[in-house]
């Protein structure tokens, strides 16, 4: 097992202990360890090794075995006896939200609830509103909790249909009877949840592609195989289906699955409108459906579709039917931002307040990822929960900050950390005032308690927008997919206050957030708002979420030019400064 896999498994032990009821004491001492193990800077298999998992903090004898043997074997008897003890609902009822260890262990204790289902009927049953420290509110909110989980059962996020997907796709290219294939469907499209995963290759030999698709390590369960298609679960419960067809029909079924059905629906439209017909095996000319090979045009690729339908090529992320075909008529697509325009990321965490890594292992990621700048915007003093920052630790993070670049230049590298805060938005304003947030290269304001009513939270995002050292509103919408709703919020008055002040709007790419979401960008870029694609990244392995956030991006129609991360480092020091000099503050 590597770090991250026993860091989850001695967190896991933390919190059955916790459900135990066992001494806070050592349920806290697997939650610290397991913090420890994933802020290591070197492999945990050499540190295992050569035995010096003694001389870290935090780690005693007991925990020193047990991590031993999960490295060493990657079983661990203590953890299968304590999973065995408990009824394995239990951890499923964590899922939820506003539940932890405490309440389903008295749930469990008291009513006997061991599920989602049977918790569901004890709430219906008002049993649960009954027991000391819930009550009616309690109750309510448990079922909206297990209503929401029942609503996304079967969605995914994008970050997980991705994992899965990747190295499948790339087994598939490899194979040497598929001619070509592709991800289709809504993770083609760049959709932040997804359905299913659906692959699509081409192959005179589809038997043998499906077979081997079939044998895949990450395939956990085989739900169908037939002649043409099988359907198996993958990743995180994902069902995947793999269809294969022959070469001259792989354009149009690439163009078919990857949908969205809207889109497709203007595109048959279209090809009626000209005397022909449109399917997932080819375009035809012909009245009817057909699949007459005699009939059939050549379109060796998607682009040749297009052409034919006196349209210039849509990307799949943007086949929504929201506007493609009128700027494609036109010639008048915008070229996409690509993930490798981006230079950096202005809101990520550092171990000073909840990252896991120091700032050398930043800088050593960044460089080695060929970025230009990377800030660090540790969270403020309110967020107490996320060891935010007070302002003494802000300006001693800053001095340190800058002679990391002083040292950066000296060595004659081009790559620079730049300083900030993620500041909380409160009631009464910002958690730091103007004083010490002028002295910082970048400013991301974010509400992270928000209020239950509409107007209060707008207010204090278009107040927040309104300070001249605010670079950017973070998460603007505070939505966690598939967990939680955005917060009440009139965004419209936001992008409008954000575009007359010249506040850029944040694209967090975390995969749980991908916040604010492509359906507002268009209309955004439309009233001049900027974009920053960030990480909003805690771990080294965050740094990959660009990525991410460029697939969103790219669904919102967004450019090179809309984002701002695509600046050059003596760019951005320009655009950092505009807003400031647009309110008189230069």
């Amino acid at each position: 097992m590597d770090k991250d896999a026993v860091a989850a498994v001695l967190i896991e032990i933390g919190t059955l202990l916790e459900l135990k009821g066992e001494n806070p004491f050592k349920t806290r001492a697997y939650h610290n360890a397991a913090r420890t193990i994933e802020a290591l800077t070197e492999p945990l298999a050499t540190i295992v090794a050569e035995g010096r998992l003694e001389g870290i903090k935090g780690i005693g004898d007991a925990l020193r075995e047990k991590i031993t043997l999960l490295v060493t074997t990657g079983r661990l008897p203590y953890y299968d006896e304590l999973k065995a003890s408990l009824p394995p609902g239990l951890l499923e009822l964590l899922q939820l939200q506003s539940i932890g260890p405490k309440k389903v262990k008295k749930m469990y204790d008291e009513l006997g609830v061991d599920s989602v289902a049977s918790l569901e009927a004890a709430c219906k049953a008002g049993r649960v509103a009954a027991l000391d420290g819930f009550g009616e509110k309690s109750q309510s909110k448990i079922l909206e909790a297990i209503a929401f989980r029942q609503q996304f059962a079967s969605r995914h996020r994008l970050s997980d249909a991705l994992m899965a997907a990747e190295p499948i796709l790339d087994a598939l290219r490899q194979h040497p009877d598929v001619i070509r294939c592709s991800t289709a469907g809504s993770l083609r499209r760049s959709k932040e949840v997804i359905g299913d995963i659906d692959f699509l290759a081409s192959s005179r030999n589809p038997q043998a592609v499906l077979e081997f698709f079939a044998g895949q390590p990450e395939v956990q369960t085989v739900l169908a195989r037939g002649e043409t298609k099988a359907s198996v679960i993958v990743g995180k419960g994902i069902q995947a289906d793999l269809r294969v067809v022959a070469d001259d029909e792989f354009a149009s079924a690439l163009a078919y699955f990857t949908g969205s059905k809207e889109h497709n629906i203007v595109m048959r439209q279209r090809a009626i409108s000209r005397g022909l017909r449109l399917n997932e095996y080819g375009l035809f000319r012909a009245s009817s459906e057909t699949r007459d090979p005699a009939l059939r045009i050549t379109c060796p690729d998607e682009e040749s579709i297009f052409k034919e339908l006196g349209l210039s090529y849509i990307p799949p992320e943007l086949r929504e039917d929201q506007g493609e075909f009128v700027a494609a008529e036109g010639n008048r697509l915008p070229r996409l931002i690509e993930w490798t325009d981006l230079r950096g990321s202005l809101h990520n965490h550092s171990d000073w307040s909840d990252g896991r890594d120091t700032l050398e292992n930043i800088i050593a990621r960044a460089e080695d990822l060929g970025l230009s700048y990377w800030a660090i915007t540790d969270h403020s003093r309110a967020s107490f929960q996320a060891n935010g920052l007070d302002v003494a630790r802000l300006r001693r993070q800053r001095e340190i900050l800058r002679r990391h670049n002083d040292e950066l230049a000296n060595k004659g590298h081009d790559f620079r950390l730049l300083t900030g805060s993620e500041v909380d938005i409160l009631k009464d304003g910002l958690d730091f005032d103007d004083e010490e947030l002028a002295q910082l290269d970048v400013v991301v304001a974010s509400l992270h308690v928000p209020s239950s009513d509409e107007a209060e939270n707008t207010r204090r995002l278009i107040r927040a927008a309104e300070n001249p050292w605010v670079h950017m509103i973070g998460h603007s919408t505070g939505r966690l997919l598939l967990d939680r709703d955005a917060y009440k919020l009139d965004l419209p008055a936001l992008i409008d206050a954000c575009a007359a002040t010249g506040t850029w709007i944040e694209l967090n790419a975390a995969p749980a957030r991908l916040d604010m979401d492509w359906r507002h960008w268009h209309a955004a870029r439309d009233k001049g708002v900027r974009c920053v694609i960030n990480c909003d990244a805690h771990r080294l392995d965050h740094f990959n979420w660009l990525r991410l956030g460029a697939g969103i991006a790219r669904k919102g129609w967004l450019t090179k030019a809309d984002v701002i991360n695509t600046l050059s480092l003596s760019e951005l020091r320009v655009a950092l400064l505009a807003k400031r000099k647009k309110m008189g503050y230069a």
